[in-house]
């Protein structure tokens, strides 16, 4: 569950917030004027740079309509992809 953090107060408290993600792996929302606008995450839970996940899920999805069989499911196939 990730933690709410208003833009001013993480402007106050950055480094404060960037230690806590790095040492106890916690996720901030950052918000403005209330609404959600950006997350600050543990950079090895981001995705790899040089992969874009709208590419590898339209890859998937190609996949799919040509009937290519795999031995995973299709639920398989995605949690590996939000696990990435």
């Amino acid at each position: 569950m990730a933690k709410e953090i208003g833009i001013r107060e993480l402007k106050i408290h950055a480094s404060e917030v960037v230690r806590a993600v790095k040492e106890t792996r916690v996720r901030y929302v950052i918000t403005q004027r209330g609404k959600p606008a950006a997350l600050i995450i543990p950079l090895d839970a981001a995705p790899p740079q040089d992969e874009d996940p709208w590419e590898r899920l339209l890859a998937l999805r190609n996949e799919l309509a040509h009937g290519s069989q795999s031995e995973k499911s299709i639920l398989d196939i995605l949690s590996e992809m939000r696990d990435d």
